[in-house]
């Protein structure tokens, strides 16, 4: 077989998997997105490189796309290589003075993987650490029939009001900056003092780095609780997807 034909199967393959995680329910979605992505940027090359072979203002095409990809793959790496650090840092020993939880998907009523996720590592953190408000925040978007915050707090809700009072519910954020700025408002009317306190902030691992980024914009000092997704091809397209978040993050937020 020929390595034309080689190339020919392999983009075939790409774009066919990529369709199949684009329209299939699967989470998958992102993914699905890159891998036609890579698809274009792999046709891209293989059309400049045979006009580079024709003439001379072609070669030059090729090797500035050849350049501009290596310097996307090198900036893709850096990044992600931050979010996994961020993701893994352990500080569940470090004290603090108040908890946000942050939102993720609800499916009608019922949590998604990744906000059932932020539960369980919320239920487990704040069982370490009683007697300090927590802020669940998430508002409610599309297909959601509850808010986050009401999801996570019907989750965490025990029989013990005395621990329940804790909680505050901040249910009209849409985005993690908005999680933010309204769970520091939130914590300032019940008392505390946001510019010398430390937060712990509860979101998913692949989250963390940019929930930093985010809250240290706002001026608050937040400790990473990172919560873990079931499935490791979940988490991969999250990853992925998560580092072009923090470039959006970055230029334009």
């Amino acid at each position: 077989m020929t390595a034309k034909k080689l190339c020919r199967i392999g983009l075939l393959a790409l774009v066919w998997a990529g369709l199949a995680l684009v329209f299939i329910p699967n989470g998958m979605r992102f993914t699905g997105y890159l891998l036609l992505g890579i698809a274009a940027v792999w046709d891209t090359g293989l059309h400049l490189r045979r006009w580079g072979e024709k003439s001379r203002p072609g070669k030059i095409c090729y090797r500035v796309f050849l350049a501009g990809l290596g310097l996307g793959v090198v900036c893709l790496v850096s990044i992600e290589t931050a979010i996994i650090f961020r993701g893994e840092a352990d500080n569940s020993a470090i004290p603090v003075d108040a908890v946000i939880v942050l939102g993720a998907g609800v499916n009608g009523e019922t949590p998604s993987a990744a906000l059932w996720s932020r539960i369980q590592a919320a239920e487990a953190y704040l069982e370490k650490h009683p007697d300090i408000p927590v802020v669940l925040s998430g508002g409610m978007g599309p297909g959601e029939d509850i808010s986050e915050a009401e999801a996570m707090r019907r989750a965490l809700w025990g029989e013990d009001e005395a621990e329940n009072a804790r909680f505050l519910l901040e249910d009209r954020s849409t985005s993690t900056a908005e999680n933010f700025r309204f769970s520091k408002a939130l914590l300032e009317e019940h008392g505390l003092d946001t510019e010398t306190a430390a937060v712990a902030v509860v979101t998913n691992d692949f989250h963390c780095f940019r929930a930093h980024m985010i809250a240290q914009k706002q001026g608050l000092r937040i400790i990473d609780v990172p919560a873990e997704l079931p499935w490791w091809w979940l988490t991969a397209n999250y990853y992925l997807r998560e580092a072009f978040a923090v470039v959006k993050t970055a230029l334009f937020d």
